[in-house]
């Protein structure tokens, strides 16, 4: 069971602190789709706060579209696009060993509900077709005031599917979707729900990713002393947002958080004076180090930097890879 810490003492309201920390458990896998989330009465007794305010915390993560409410069962995380994907890749028998059964399987279900085998043949093939034009187009969205998420997801998604990918803010979706013949929308789970909402119209696929789980890093947090300087550097505004609070919620002031983007030098510069520790994502890393040798002059202890190589979950990867037909 995940560990929420509500620290009382923050400038965060106690509800924002949940939110963001279930969000997150969700968005890294955490909370895996299917999962259902504790009970009202079992978050208040771990966190203290009062059943309503986790009420309303459930209501804004079902109007966001990660969660949804089964009468009388509970709070369940939704399953997106890749949850439902389609489990046929190819007709290599012997590659695929299981592949005939399925193939079989799905056929003779065709043929009782009364289809045709050349009815059956034209709908594999038409799923064939859709299938190979929408991973010709990939489109990575992310809100406007954060495209830097969009630019991250972009950037590793280049070079672990060998694709080009384009970036667009979720405010033009709608409209680039409407030139596009076909193609495949991908997007963090903070936002699915309103890739969904814009793209079902044309009837265009949005698959969700997930992202690492930060838990290595989270420990060093943990484990740093008090007063302590921690600094974040991104290409994401809105990571370092997501980042920040959570932190404060596992340390309150105990720690100094300090976040920059990576292209806010003078940020990056008294960071690299002052922090003991700094994570980055790996397009911020070089960046990182260039400061630090720019102020080595006035840096007494170098601060330790560490890089994550991935935003996007392994998972994840491997299954775009599969709905984009790329293995």
């Amino acid at each position: 069971m995940v560990n929420f810490q509500i620290k009382a003492d923050s400038d965060i309201p106690a509800s924002n602190q949940l939110f963001n920390q279930i969000r997150f458990a969700i968005a890294s896998r955490k909370f895996s789709p299917g999962h259902r989330l504790p009970s009202t009465r079992q978050l208040a007794m771990q966190t203290g706060l009062h059943r309503n305010t986790i009420s309303k915390v459930y209501r804004q993560l079902e109007d966001i579209g990660l969660v949804e409410a089964q009468a009388g069962s509970g709070i369940y995380v939704r399953a997106q696009g890749n949850e439902r994907g389609r489990k046929l890749n190819s007709p290599i028998y012997e590659k695929y060993p299981y592949a005939s059964h399925i193939v079989k399987g799905s056929l003779d279900e065709l043929l009782s509900q009364g289809c045709s085998l050349n009815e059956a043949r034209e709908m594999f093939l038409t799923e064939i077709d859709w299938r190979l034009r929408c991973s010709a187009r990939v489109l990575v969205t992310a809100p406007s005031n954060d495209i830097g998420i969009g630019q991250l997801m972009a950037k590793e998604l280049e070079q672990a599917l060998n694709i080009s990918v384009q970036v667009v803010p979720l405010e033009e979706l709608g409209r680039v979707i409407d030139e596009v013949s076909s193609g495949t929308v991908v997007t963090s789970r903070y936002f699915i729900g309103r890739a969904e909402k814009i793209a079902a119209p044309q009837s265009v696929r949005v698959i969700p990713i997930d992202i690492y789980d930060y838990a290595q890093e989270f420990k060093l947090v943990n484990n740093l002393s008090q007063g302590s300087y921690f600094g974040i550097v991104s290409l994401s505004s809105g990571l370092l947002k997501a980042a920040e609070v959570i932190i404060n919620s596992l340390r309150g002031n105990d720690v100094i958080v300090m976040t920059a983007q990576q292209e806010e030098t003078h940020k990056v510069d008294a960071m690299v004076r002052m922090a003991k520790i700094i994570i980055c994502d790996k397009f911020s890393d070089a960046k990182v180090k260039a400061a630090v040798q720019k102020n080595r002059a006035d840096i007494i202890r170098p601060p330790q930097i560490i890089c994550f190589e991935n935003y996007i979950g392994t998972e994840s990867i491997n299954l775009l890879k599969r709905e984009l037909g790329l293995v």
